[in-house]
């Protein structure tokens, strides 16, 4: 049943996205490559694997939060320990809104990821969800796609 819940808030706040034919953007190899390695990571952190999630994030990692404020790589993940070690039995998780994912290449270096998500737990017996947009810069590296930048905002 949760299920079902999550993903009509998600697609309600994809909506408007939806709307505006301009912002799809077309299946390609580095789309289809970029949406692999964020389903990867965020798989990893919703079973709150915090090694594999963190495997995903380059070292000089710059993580830029409206509320937070700005994060490196250590700080990074300090955070996600923390909200594992509080919320072990919330079912807390991450899930993209398909529709409003968007990939741009950067020549040379990798791609931007836009996207907007959302985070749910469970509180009080209920899904309490929101949606939050979320840009991501991917490096592609030897070692595969490593995040070097995030922008978190619109909390």
């Amino acid at each position: 049943m949760y299920r079902y819940l999550l993903v009509i808030c998600c697609l309600g706040f994809g909506s408007s996205i939806l709307a505006n034919p301009a912002n799809q953007v077309t299946d390609n190899a580095l789309y289809r490559e970029i949406r692999k390695a964020d389903s990867l990571l965020f798989d990893a952190m919703n079973r709150q694997y915090l090694e594999t999630g963190m495997s995903f994030f380059d070292k000089d990692l710059e993580f830029y939060h409206d509320k937070g404020g700005l994060d490196n790589y250590v700080q990074t993940k300090v955070k996600p320990a923390a909200l594992f070690q509080n919320n072990r039995n919330n079912n807390f998780r991450r899930t993209l809104v398909a529709v409003s994912l968007e990939v741009y290449p950067i020549p040379g270096y990798g791609a931007i990821e836009s996207c907007l998500h959302c985070f749910c737990h469970l509180e009080n017996g209920k899904d309490d969800c929101g949606s939050f947009k979320n840009v991501m810069v991917w490096k592609k590296t030897d070692q595969g796609w490593k995040v070097t930048r995030v922008l978190s905002y619109d909390h």
